[in-house]
């Protein structure tokens, strides 16, 4: 830990403003843009979220990464038009099309997914923490909000696509090692075949059909909704560089699901009354020599980190430049860097507080509906941004990222069988689609109308 920590200082040296931090001066090539993504992706969700919902629920645990690898897919389909649009986030995308005011929203609206997902990590943090030394939830809270600044909060983008590289490869050592010992200890396959449930193991779409696929589309949808990511492909240096690194992490990613939901099976089998956020934790724990399990324990506890940075790391970048550069537009760059710092620890104090507050959730449940939250909000307008330009008033925009929200809490809310993303994306598309049939200002050109 102390090793990537420091990794994560030294990249940090060289980030002498706030475009060094968000970009990394545009050099990434594929490998490094798949490092960004793949080291924010590949966190607590796809690894102790996994095995955690495969303790419960079997096969269908697998629809995070699924949907993690389609959205990789989706996001290098949309390199060209995100790059030619020359704008460094979502919400500049937004701005640029339909005014301040509709990136303002937007952002206030989208932001409540960022904190979401880096609760996610916290939560997967702390079952890693608790296994390791045994502290009370609001103690390992804290510490994996110290961690995570330090892994994230130096190096931004740069960092983060770097430690990326180095934590994947740790990471994926860790879960085949995992994986394939869950398998062999447990007798293979055919254990697992005769003492799970058959239906609730072995079954994609073990929680309904509605409730797992809407899941992985509610992911993928979200990949692409995500500033994080999009992030990553244009600090590539080039297109090529940008989709190369998206198919790269779309082929990586499903892997480790799989194994992870080895683990899942082991432990259900032998630990049946285990809580289950500990189960790939203590299987680590208890079936390593002491010396191996401590580097995986780190590899999954770095991959938490990065994750977590990493979705602090896009929500500073979308309240400083489309709020805070917005009120002080002649801020320095270094000034701009400092802010950027103090929001990245800001989100991520607010979000240990938030999972303090709902004890009992599991680390998917939270990843899933950050996915939910911002795929709802951003989506319809960037899609709308992108190919229908001048089509729409900044008003309709709004409108149709507020419908999207609230369809997604209320169909939340009210429990219904199929994920709340699928409202919530049909909200906002009915919305946007009144607002293309009313037309754009009356120029054709862009702005709030």
């Amino acid at each position: 830990m102390a090793a990537i920590l420091g990794l994560g200082f030294l990249t940090g040296r060289g980030v002498r403003d706030a475009s060094d931090f968000d970009t990394g001066g545009n050099r990434a090539g594929p490998v490094l843009t798949a490092g960004a993504i793949v080291g924010t992706l590949v966190g607590g969700s796809s690894t102790v979220g996994t095995a955690q919902l495969a303790f419960l629920h079997g096969l269908s645990a697998w629809w995070f990464t699924l949907g993690a690898a389609a959205g990789c897919l989706f996001l290098a389909a949309l390199c060209g038009p995100l790059r030619s649009a020359r704008s460094g986030t979502i919400q500049e995308i937004i701005r640029r099309e339909y005014g301040a005011v509709a990136e303002v929203v937007t952002s206030v609206l989208a932001s409540a997914g960022f904190l979401i997902n880096i609760a996610a990590q916290i939560l997967a943090a702390d079952a890693l923490l608790e296994t390791l030394f045994g502290l009370p939830p609001a103690a390992t809270a804290a510490l994996g909000v110290l961690l995570m600044a330090g892994y994230g909060v130096f190096g931004g983008i740069r960092g983060s696509g770097i430690l990326g590289i180095f934590k994947m490869a740790l990471v994926y050592l860790a879960a085949a090692v995992a994986g394939l010992l869950a398998l062999r200890l447990s007798g293979g396959i055919g254990t697992f075949l005769r003492e799970l449930p058959r239906d609730g193991y072995f079954n994609l779409f073990t929680r309904g059909i509605g409730t797992d696929l809407g899941a992985g589309l509610s992911v993928a949808l979200g990949v692409l909704s995500t500033q994080t990511y999009v992030q990553a492909v244009l600090a590539a240096r080039s297109l090529r560089a940008a989709r190369g690194g998206a198919l790269l992490s779309a082929a990586i990613i499903p892997p480790v699901g799989i194994l992870g939901i080895l683990v899942g099976y082991h432990m259900r089998l032998r630990f049946p009354d285990l809580p289950s956020g500990q189960a790939f934790p203590r299987f680590l724990a208890e079936n390593l020599p002491p010396a191996w399990a401590g580097v995986f324990l780190a590899a999954l506890l770095i991959a938490v980190l990065g994750t977590g940075s990493g979705m602090a790391l896009g929500f500073g970048r979308i309240v400083v430049n489309d709020i805070y550069l917005r009120i002080r537009p002649g801020a320095d760059g270094k000034r701009t860097l400092r802010v950027s710092r103090t929001v990245i620890l800001a989100a991520l104090a607010g979000s240990a507080l938030l999972i303090l507050g709902v004890p009992g959730s599991t680390i998917l449940s939270f990843g899933f509906l950050s996915m939910e939250l911002r795929a709802a909000v951003l989506l319809i307008p960037m899609l709308a941004a992108l190919f229908l330009p001048g089509r729409m008033r900044g008003g309709w925009a709004i409108a149709s990222s507020a419908a999207g929200l609230a369809a997604v809490l209320a169909s939340k809310a009210a429990g219904l069988p199929f994920d709340p993303l699928l409202p919530g994306i049909a909200a906002g598309a009915v919305v946007a689609g009144a607002g293309l049939i009313a037309g754009g200002p009356r120029s054709g050109t862009t702005g709030t109308g």
